[in-house]
């Protein structure tokens, strides 16, 4: 252990020096890392021909996980030579550069190459085809990596030739060993510093299964620590060093990748369930992660529509007023009108009753059922229609004191169909009455 506070002032990010070196030091995936398992055959020498894998994989999951991790220590045990791609900054020319330095290596020494590329659905199709032929020829052993489902943004021909394996996210127990290792490890801390327990918890529930987070702000949490250093090692890291050493969380939001689409559909069917705190804290994760407070505001317009509709007819209305607040104030201060028209959607009754009905009128007419427009209803504003019979006998409802009139606006065929089913659920309680009442004067099941 070094005794000079200010060696580990390095521009090495403390997440960097931590990397495993090998998949001894890897820590989580085991499901992955089983004797004979794929990634395992992969880390096999190249020298021992007769074991040595060249099967691509796809490792899917979310950040902080260890796919580039996964991709470097293959490649060192494996003796293969690394290259790394970003699907952010390298084209289809890198791509065949690449290929073609490879393919030389091999010929002229027999060094096979590991192409790591990171965030692979950023790659257009043009790209990803550029891949294939030292994928498929054995050039390279492909190695990629992405936050989002392959199926919906990696080409079949790749996916098909690809092993798909998936990452978790890191278990506490995970992340604690990662960061007491950090702590001890030479390459870490060196043992300059100590966690309290309460510290160490704080990280952990910070890092949220993203080791690169944990370490990240364990660095700064050190950095804030070191800021009164009185000679005396090791530095101890508490709780105020952790909370000072970032305004909030780190939030793992990936607006344009699944995170943006399975927490958008938690926090809406969180609120159609009518768990009010299971939403906002849905709505928290999206603000803090930069989601679009409109896209949010849209969201829950469809819901009061959708599965609210007229059990509570005020529903829309406050969600409309929600986004158009919104839209006029912007953020920070838009999350209180979100958060306010949440926690309303949540605790209206709930109907889906004019979704079903639209639904159901929408399927028939597809099928077919498009019966011609009853002659009464038809228009008579232009001359002959009177003669053609358009118009005639048309019972005006206005001219009865109750202003309903039987009367047949619709073929039977369609007549007989029943559309729109209220629910005995707030205010639609009151209007299933009121439709069965209008309906039997309408269809003449009840003359009165």
């Amino acid at each position: 252990m070094t005794d000079d506070p200010n060696l580990f002032a390095t521009a090495v990010p403390l997440a960097a020096r931590m990397r495993p070196r090998d998949l001894s030091e890897v820590v989580g995936q085991q499901h992955l890392l089983k004797p004979g398992s794929p990634l395992r055959q992969l880390a096999t020498p190249v020298t021992d021909a007769a074991r040595a894998a060249t099967t691509s994989v796809l490792l899917w999951g979310p950040p902080g996980t260890g796919k580039t991790t996964l991709a470097q220590a293959i490649a060192r045990e494996s003796g293969r030579r690394f290259v790394e791609l970003s699907a952010i900054t390298a084209g289809v020319k890198e791509v065949r550069e690449v290929m073609v330095a490879a393919h030389r290596e091999r010929d002229a020494y027999g060094t096979g190459t590991l192409l790591f590329l990171d965030e692979i659905h950023r790659f257009s199709k043009a790209q990803q085809d550029a891949l294939l032929p030292g994928v498929e020829a054995g050039w390279v052993v492909l190695i990629a990596a992405t936050t989002e489902n392959p199926s919906f943004s990696v080409i079949a021909p790749l996916l098909s030739r690809s092993l798909l394996l998936t990452l978790e996210p890191l278990a506490e127990p995970d992340i604690e060993e990662l960061l007491k290792r950090a702590v001890t490890d030479r390459r870490g801390l060196d043992g300059q510093a100590s966690l309290t327990d309460a510290a160490l918890a704080q990280l952990v529930l910070l890092a949220g299964g993203d080791a690169r987070r944990g370490l990240t702000i364990l660095e700064s949490a050190f950095g804030n620590a070191r800021e009164n250093f009185d000679g005396q090692l090791p530095i101890v890291i508490d709780l105020p060093n952790v909370e000072a050493s970032l305004d909030h969380a780190l939030t793992r939001y990936d607006r344009d990748g699944d995170q943006h689409y399975d927490i958008i559909s938690a926090f809406i069917k969180s609120v159609r369930g009518s768990d009010a705190d299971a939403a906002i804290h849905w709505l928290a994760r999206m603000i803090e992660g930069g989601e679009d407070p409109r896209f949010i505001a849209r969201r829950l317009m469809i819901l009061a529509a959708e599965d609210i509709g007229l059990a509570d007819p005020q529903a829309l209305p406050l969600a409309v007023a929600a986004f158009e607040t919104v839209q006029q104030i912007g953020m920070p201060e838009g999350r209180i009108p979100l958060a306010e028209a949440t926690i309303y959607l949540c605790l209206a009754p709930k109907s889906n009753a004019a979704y079903n009905a639209i639904n159901a009128a929408i399927e028939d007419v597809r099928a077919g059922l498009q019966p011609g427009v009853p002659k009464p209803l038809r228009s008579s504003n232009y001359a002959g229609a009177k003669g053609r019979g358009n118009g005639v006998g048309y019972k005006y409802p206005h001219d009865d004191d109750r202003a309903i009139v039987e009367q047949q606006y619709v073929a039977d065929k369609v007549a007989k169909r029943r559309y729109y089913q209220p629910k005995e659920v707030g205010f639609e309680r009151e209007l299933s009455e009121r439709w069965a009442r209008l309906r039997d004067i309408i269809r003449g099941n009840k003359k009165q």
